[in-house]
């Protein structure tokens, strides 16, 4: 079978959205090399991860063809890209980041929606206006026409669920995984290097994630404050408005030397930053999974995340989760895994089986799996969906032949 992908956040984009996407090719091209997997992209980014993509045999990177389209980059990704898509060959169209493009369904391309979360509906206000009633339509739209809804948590399936009508039926959980990089060990030089480099202390709590609001890390820094002073909170990650109410919290209650922000860090520096942290936590109101959590039970860290959403799915039941609002919880569950060498051990151990269950083969096989259910009913499979194709192909041909 021909998958194609949308591929935009994979190049475009270097955290969230973009690993996942570039995580997914590099999973499937893996573990379900029977198929051939096309990456559509609007635009080549200068991107070495999404590069090494193209090391595997049955990964093609595709762009638009003609000139009109390349200026027109939005509308072909949003509207023309199913001439293309039919060209190629494409049997099943796997929208990785939220939306598929406008009449997919009518092609005769079976498709695959990827939904992260829907928080800029159950948390409206971190969110402007504009960008809620983008994101809402295009949500719904894909959630409605896509054969299959993979949503990346159950927390998120039971939101597609209750916002938009959707029966669960039709929604597959599939979870995220990782880079396998963050499990494997790290050497001592690398963590000389790193330490010097951004001038880590000896102990410190680690937090990795966009500092905007809704991360919450001002819990995690008034909990640092309650702890001793050799005690340090690292934060990881990009810098927003928000990132200003943490300094400002910080200066005024003489946290300068505790509270260290780094922003712009390398990833290859990361998974040493891991390795040597003394705990991980991760404070957020509200995730669509929470990749972090994943990064740091495969280094070996023990985990302190928030209740409320998603993340006890990520953490497992060996993780300690506080309430967002609970300072002196946060606090004493920092105190507690520093304190009880057993506690730490065992939290070590039974996160590292957890996260077994994120295996990329084992997630490889869950996504084919959920790949194969739009084809239960055979209404598109072989000659028939040649047919179809063909068909739509002059069509669309017939009205848009400029593409």
């Amino acid at each position: 079978m021909i998958i194609g992908f949308d591929a935009k956040r994979a190049n475009a984009n270097f955290t969230g959205l973009g690993n996942y996407s570039r995580f997914m090719v590099d999973t499937m091209a893996t573990y379900g090399n029977e198929h051939k997997y096309h990456m559509y992209i609007p635009k080549k980014c200068k991107n070495a991860l999404y590069d090494s993509l193209l090391k595997h045999k049955n990964v093609a990177s595709i762009q638009p063809r003609s000139s009109l389209m390349k200026l027109c980059k939005s509308l072909w990704r949003t509207f023309f890209i199913k001439r293309g898509l039919l060209q190629d060959g494409v049997q099943l169209y796997h929208g990785l980041s939220n939306e598929l493009p406008v009449g997919i369904h009518r092609t005769g391309i079976r498709s695959v929606v990827t939904i992260h979360d829907l928080i800029f509906l159950r948390y409206p206000q971190y969110y402007h206006w504009i960008d809620r009633t983008i994101y809402n339509l295009k949500f719904n739209y894909a959630c409605r026409k896509a054969d299959r809804i993979v949503a990346v948590s159950e927390c998120t399936k039971r939101d597609i669920v209750k916002f938009y009508g959707i029966s669960p039926d039709k929604i597959d959980v599939v979870y995220q995984g990782c880079n396998p990089v963050f499990a494997q060990p790290v050497a001592d030089e690398d963590k000389r290097r790193v330490r010097a480099a951004y001038c880590l202390p000896e102990r410190f709590v680690l937090s990795v994630g966009t500092i905007e609001e809704r991360k919450n890390l001002l819990l995690a820094v008034k909990a640092i404050e309650q702890l001793d002073n050799d005690i340090h909170l690292v934060a990881v990650g990009k810098s927003t408005v928000y990132t200003e109410t943490i300094k400002a919290y910080v200066e005024a209650h003489g946290l300068e030397n505790r509270v260290h922000i780094l922003h712009n860090l390398k990833f290859g520096d990361l998974p040493v930053l891991y390795h040597l942290a003394s705990l991980f936590v991760y404070p957020s109101r509200f995730e669509g999974f929470g990749i972090p959590i994943i990064e740091a039970l495969s280094a070996g860290l023990p985990v302190v995340a928030a209740t409320g959403s998603c993340l006890e799915e990520a953490g497992g039941q060996h993780s300690i989760y506080v309430g967002p609002d609970d300072v002196e919880g946060m606090a004493n569950a920092i105190k507690r895994v520093f304190s009880d060498e057993t506690l730490r051990r065992e939290m070590i151990a039974e996160g590292k089986l957890y996260v077994k269950r994120f295996d990329p083969k084992v997630l490889a096989d869950e996504m084919n799996a959920v790949y194969l259910k739009c084809f239960d009913d055979n209404s598109f499979v072989g000659d028939r969906f040649v047919q179809t194709s063909q068909n739509m192909r002059t069509k669309i041909s017939r009205y848009i032949p400029f593409l």
